[in-house]
């Protein structure tokens, strides 16, 4: 496998610490550092126009980026080879009629292969802003099977070719699978890469303090996103600056400058407060044919791609955002789906659920379940089905615990609370306790995937709250899957609204594909 590698980051990338007063630099000192140092990486041409062609610029595309493209294509291609190699050998009628068998051999692991990647190409599949996050990189391998299936059964047509359906039938899906299996772990390898510090675009942001704050704050809290901040060069000068593992620029030299010392290969524009439209485009015109890409962070946050759509008017890019889907067909078939798994998951679970209910019982007096009134889909009450795992006096032991409270917000957690039984740690570290919930799910008063219900009275959801009630609560969700009660109630609150604001069919399977690792690695379940 070739080597991913990239050189590492002169400083390690650690969460930002609070904002402390440090000297500001004076253009004289910042002048003085860098002289000896810095030099334009544009060439200019007389009468100063910019001009910068990739064979002159000192700053290329990272190599691992390249290395991965190709490791792609490659494995793509062996990927449609070995499909095409499983059909020959399975079926022995496959070369039969208007191809022979040297062609057939031909076609299936030469030429189709070549043609699928040829697909992929054609459909962005190796775009570097696809690769390694999102779903976006399946999906444009989704398309490119179709397109690639429509086209043999067209040849297949006009050409009259007396072909096996069944082989056809069978290597362009086996095709499609194993080309996503291998890409799939392929981005797990590329996620081990980037944790140690590799493989990773190094940006610069530009813009304020607050805006550039927000940016690195976003850009290190994933680190498979391959984003690694390398320094922070702000548009308004300012007497604070943040205490950060990168340094802080003051805004005295422009950002090309910047980005030779810090060695950074993409500028991130962080909002458009500090970056007037006019210093934006000659930025971008200044690092066309250099190699370094330029993005933009806006300041509409929280909305996903399929919502957002550009429409240009007169050379004016109108960013149309459309309302979150949730209602109609996808939404019917959301709630059909959530009432056949969870009359199928009862079914399989039974017996979990018995030896759940029995060690309950043996364990302390008491009922078995724990039924509390929560919040539901426009601020219904529904009661909530939980395997009990307190003791029956552990809500009037709540008031004396109030001050050793965790987290913030509507939340009430403790690592180690005394009120758990010893049944209840092992119930709750594992979320067996949340699979009665299921009744609710059959009953149709809550999802698979949603935000959680929360134990409180309706008047006490106030503002961006309310927002989660437009969807049914669910056994689990995005809060879940990135970090459970690890996480702030700002956070928590934030990525229920991205759930909300952003709800597909696919981003519930992912979910609840995430579920599952959540699960196993227990990390913030108490």
């Amino acid at each position: 496998m070739p080597d991913l590698a990239a050189p590492p980051a002169p400083s390690a990338v650690a969460p930002p610490a609070t904002i402390a007063p440090t000297p500001v630099e004076t253009p004289e000192a910042v002048a003085n550092a860098l002289a000896p140092t810095l030099e334009s990486s544009l060439v200019r041409e007389p009468g100063g126009v910019q001009r910068s062609p990739r064979t002159r610029s000192g700053t290329r595309h990272p190599r691992w980026a390249h290395r991965y493209r190709l490791l792609l294509l490659l494995l793509d291609f062996l990927s449609c080879s070995a499909a095409g190699w499983f059909v020959i050998n399975s079926y022995e009628q496959a070369g039969s009629g208007f191809f022979d068998r040297d062609v057939l051999n031909w076609t299936a692991l030469v030429i189709l292969p070549a043609s699928w990647v040829l697909s992929l190409w054609v459909h962005g599949a190796y775009e570097s802003r696809y690769l390694g996050l999102g779903p976006d990189e399946f999906k444009r391998v989704f398309k490119a099977i179709i397109t690639l299936t429509a086209i043999v059964c067209f040849l297949a047509f006009t050409q009259k070719a007396d072909l096996s359906r069944l082989s056809v039938g069978t290597v362009l899906p086996l095709t499609a699978v194993v080309t996503l299996l291998v890409r799939f772990g392929t981005r797990k390898v590329l996620h081990v890469v980037r944790k140690r510090g590799r493989a990773s675009q190094r940006i610069l942001l530009v813009g304020t303090l607050g805006e550039a704050l927000s940016v690195y704050r976003i850009t290190t809290r994933n680190p498979n996103a391959g984003l690694v901040p390398v320094g922070i060069c702000l548009t308004e000068p300012t007497a604070e600056v943040a205490s950060l593992p990168i340094p802080v620029f003051n805004g005295t030299v422009e950002p090309m400058d910047r980005v030779k010392q810090v060695g950074a290969d993409t500028i991130a524009v962080c909002g458009a407060r500090g970056v007037t439209p006019d210093a934006l485009r000659r930025l971008a015109w200044q690092l066309e044919g250099s190699g370094i890409e330029l993005v933009v962070a806006p300041a509409l946050t929280n909305i996903a791609g399929p919502r957002v759509h550009i429409r240009p008017v007169e050379g004016l890019p109108l960013l149309h955002v459309e309302e979150p889907t949730i209602s109609g067909v996808g939404w019917l078939l959301k709630g059909l789906l959530d009432r056949l798994a969870a009359f199928v998951g009862l079914l399989l679970i039974s017996p979990i659920l018995g030896v759940a209910a029995l060690a309950i019982k043996i364990s302390d007096p008491g009922p078995v379940f724990f039924r509390q009134a929560r919040a539901g889909r426009g601020g219904e009450t529904i009661r909530v089905w939980k395997f009990r795992t307190m003791y029956v006096d552990a809500e009037q032991r709540l008031a004396e615990l109030l001050g050793s409270n965790e987290t913030d917000g509507l939340l009430f957690k403790m690592a180690n609370d005394p009120r758990i039984t010893r049944v209840g740690h092992f119930l709750r570290k594992t979320s067996i306790d949340e699979l009665p919930q299921l009744i609710n799910v059959l009953l149709g008063e809550m999802s698979l995937v949603g935000p959680r219900p929360l134990p409180v009275k309706n008047e006490e959801f106030n503002g961006d709250v309310r927002r989660r009630m437009l969807v049914r609560p669910g056994i689990t969700g995005l809060w879940q899957v990135s970090g459970r009660s690890n996480l702030s109630w700002e956070d928590a609150v934030r990525l229920d609204l991205y759930y909300v604001d952003n709800w597909s069919l696919a981003f519930d399977f992912m979910i609840l594909y995430k579920t599952l690792f959540a699960v196993m690695k227990r990390d913030g379940a108490y």
